[in-house]
């Protein structure tokens, strides 16, 4: 492709930007399902070229535009309103621009950190929730290997029997999972959420539990060691440049080890920038109660729904 090609297809894109303006996709899979507007934000710091800026994470990237002379200002603003990526970030000769580069080392520092830190040492005391840990003894082992994230010893398995007694319909489980700060952020709200979307829709969860060290597949032993019907386990997702606090919900009807990823259900990027956490969580309980009924989750339920 030649450049006059692809400047004719860059603007053929930019003239159908306007009647996207009001659509806004939703970020959940596994539900038909639009979030509300999440209200009042927070007011991003204005930029201009050649300001000093104390905080570069506090520059909103969809506002972000620093590519001289446009020859469509408007319209790039209006694509750039549609996406985080970092587009029109300009250039300085051949190289990118300060801000631009001090903006990816600054989102890249943060996904790093999200990474190797720990969810706090008292989070589940504070938070009401018996803790207990997979297989792997320490982050390092939990990010070299992985099956280790998605079993239990002996000791954590009976402390997991010891703390949910009986055989729950649905266990809510939280685990750290690969983002740490996805966990502080959004968790508690959402399952604060769930929790009262179950009780206005009569159904009883059992009692949450922290997992550290934790894998996706460490609610399929939950499974086997509770025998509920349903898990539903919210978990940090490995961190991108575009936020390092986005989480995940996934839900497994009859969860045992062995089960097929595709048997799952999965609300994704719950975070202030997506999905907020509070709205998610009410998605979710109407999601359990669905999966409840139909006794199915993951592609089994989407085919049953015409997707």
């Amino acid at each position: 492709m030649n450049k006059q090609e692809l400047t004719a297809m860059v603007a053929r894109l930019l003239e159908t930007m306007e009647p996207l303006e009001e659509i806004r996709e939703p970020m959940v899979k596994g539900g038909d399902y639009r979030p509300a507007d999440p209200g009042p934000q927070p007011k991003a710091t204005p930029y201009r070229e050649g300001d000093f800026v104390p905080d570069v994470t506090e520059l909103d990237l969809r506002k972000l535009y620093l590519t001289e002379n446009p020859a469509n200002p408007q319209g790039f603003r209006t694509l750039k309103e549609k996406t985080p990526a970092r587009l029109g970030s300009g250039r300085a000769g051949p190289r990118y621009k300060t801000l631009t580069m001090l903006r990816f080392r600054a989102d890249h520092a943060a996904a790093q950190d999200a990474v190797f830190s720990q969810v706090d040492e008292d989070f589940a005391v504070r938070n009401g929730m018996p803790e207990v840990k997979t297989r792997c003894k320490d982050k390092e082992e939990y990010l070299t290997r992985p099956d280790l994230g998605r079993c239990f010893d002996e000791e954590n398995a009976r402390q997991i029997r010891q703390a949910i007694p009986g055989t729950p319909r649905v266990q809510l489980v939280i685990g750290d999972g690969l983002s740490s700060a996805a966990i502080m952020a959004n968790a508690m709200d959402c399952l604060e959420a769930i929790r009262e979307g179950l009780k206005l829709r009569g159904i009883e969860p059992g009692k949450p539990i922290f997992v550290r060290y934790c894998r996706v597949g460490a609610g399929d032993a939950i499974g086997d060691i509770t025998g509920c019907e349903l898990v539903c386990m919210l978990v940090g997702e490995r961190p991108g440049l575009v936020t390092d606090k986005s989480m995940s919900a996934y839900i497994t009807y009859r969860p045992h080890t062995g089960v097929s990823e595709s048997s799952r259900t999965v609300v994704s990027n719950i975070h202030a920038q997506g999905t907020p956490a509070v709205e998610a969580g009410a998605h979710i309980a109407g999601l359990l109660e669905t999966i409840l009924q139909k006794k199915k989750s993951g592609v089994a339920l989407n085919l049953e729904a015409g997707a």
